[in-house]
């Protein structure tokens, strides 16, 4: 961006009077002093434990020609060494951020599709991204770049050619998504259910949907697609064409480990991964895609290509141990879709379940709900075996009584039992969350 765009954009004010010349100087934009380089532009951010606008000095010593500011740093200044130095004053660093991040995003214009749910998200925009791109150029959120820094940098990501931005939009209280969604300005809004992840930090599920539903408040476009959830229905706010999805929409044709057929709408889908939440996620897709003008042979091209990323049903071998690793993140809804899918798809395993996170002061009650839920299942083997890990998941174990159940505090316990305890012709199933760095049971396996 050149200098002028950034004063317009953020209406910052310059340390002085710059000129022509300089105000026409394009500049890209770092957040970072170890990776920032010479002729660059600072930005610093601010945390809880960290103040960028302290690295201002050693951001111009690596060659920055200037940074955005709360207030002038003069001590730089007056030592004379950055007296050409360009400083941008601005009240908040991390709003001038959005605010860039806004300009580029207009400046670009792509259609923009944006994606939240307490569940099921990440998923979601991968397969609306694998559909949208058999038709447009196509540019979605990386990992889990999903709040305020992950969006703007996301934003300066894509490139100049994007035709459609395809959003993940995360939270941890209210407000969070309305804000996103003010600088995103999205076509298409889609939520994927309101379950109980973040219910410590919000109070029940009518809280969660009510900040979910924070993604229309500043929707452009006219679609929001939803998972069918009376309270979606009742929470949100949209004038526009409302569609919702179920898996009772579903004709499902054939159903296998790595393989998804069903019917919808008359036409017929095909998916390479199992799972009825992986069909139902899939379905906001080919919403979308009939709604930005795709034919059904496009849509069914990209459902097909798509794969799961890291940590999301991932295969792996660990030490000759077949690895399933489903633990990116985890809450009751997800655990619950996660143990459907093995009871019905498989029958040699091993669950490996960790605690779920946030999840407040009713935390071992939904741990204990879960363990009731496994141990009840229709399709449960009594030959199964349920190893949990952690604090809160021995909640879990101690409600197994219909199949083996072992407990461990800590990932190297339960790695010494997988040895010694479990054949290597049994598939093993990792999910809890992310927290809880389930990653480790891999590298332990194999070292």
């Amino acid at each position: 961006m050149k200098i002028r765009e950034l004063i317009s954009a953020t209406k910052a004010a310059p340390s002085y009077c710059l000129s022509e010349k300089l105000l026409d100087k394009e500049v890209h934009i770092s957040t970072d002093t170890r990776t920032i380089k010479a002729g660059d532009f600072y930005l610093p951010l601010k945390g809880a434990s960290f103040d960028g606008e302290k690295f201002i000095e050693q951001a111009l010593e690596k060659g920055a020609i200037g940074a955005f500011c709360s207030s002038y740093p003069f001590q730089i200044v007056e030592k004379g060494e950055n007296d050409g130095a360009v400083f941008l004053k601005v009240s908040d660093t991390l709003t001038a951020y959005l605010q860039l991040a806004s300009f580029r995003r207009n400046q670009i214009n792509p259609m923009v599709i944006a994606v939240t749910g307490s569940s099921g998200k990440t998923t979601t925009k991968e397969l609306v991204a694998s559909v949208v791109s058999e038709k447009y150029k196509t540019f979605k959120t990386p990992l889990n770049h999903n709040n305020e820094i992950g969006f703007c940098q996301t934003i300066f990501e894509m490139p100049d050619n994007t035709e459609v931005l395809v959003l993940e939009m995360g939270m941890r209280g209210l407000g969070e998504i309305e804000l996103l969604s003010r600088y995103a300005e999205p076509d298409i809004t889609i939520i994927c259910n309101v379950g109980t992840a973040h219910i410590g930090r919000l109070g029940s599920r009518e809280n969660i949907a009510k900040a979910k539903c924070e993604i229309v408040k500043c929707q452009r476009g006219q679609y929001f697609i939803a998972h069918d959830d009376e309270l979606i229905r009742k929470t949100v706010k949209f004038n526009g064409e409302q569609i919702y999805y179920s898996i009772k929409d579903v004709d499902i044709l054939e159903k296998s480990k790595n393989y998804s057929r069903f019917k919808y709408m008359g036409n017929i889908y095909e998916l390479n991964v199992g799972g009825d939440y992986n069909i139902e996620n899939a379905l906001s897709a080919i919403n979308t895609g009939y709604k930005i003008g795709l034919k059904t042979e496009e849509i069914q091209a990209g459902l097909k290509k798509y794969h799961p990323i890291e940590k999301r049903w991932e295969g792996v071998n660990a030490g000759g141990f077949e690895i399933i690793n489903d633990s990116y993140n985890a809450n009751p809804e997800s655990m619950r879709a996660f143990v459907d899918t093995i009871f019905e798809l498989y029958d040699n395993y091993v669950l490996v379940l960790g605690d779920m996170g946030e999840l407040g002061v009713n935390e071992i009650q939904y741990h204990k709900e879960l363990g009731e839920y496994i141990n009840s299942h229709k399709k449960l083997n009594s030959q199964t075996t349920v190893v949990t890990i952690g604090e809160l998941s021995e909640n879990i174990s101690n409600e197994i009584k219909n199949c083996k159940s072992v407990h461990f505090k800590n990932i190297e316990e339960a790695v010494d039992y997988i040895r010694q305890n479990i054949s290597k012709d049994t598939k093993i199933f990792l999910k809890a969350s992310r927290s809880m760095k389930f990653e480790r049971i891999i590298e332990n396996l194999v070292g």
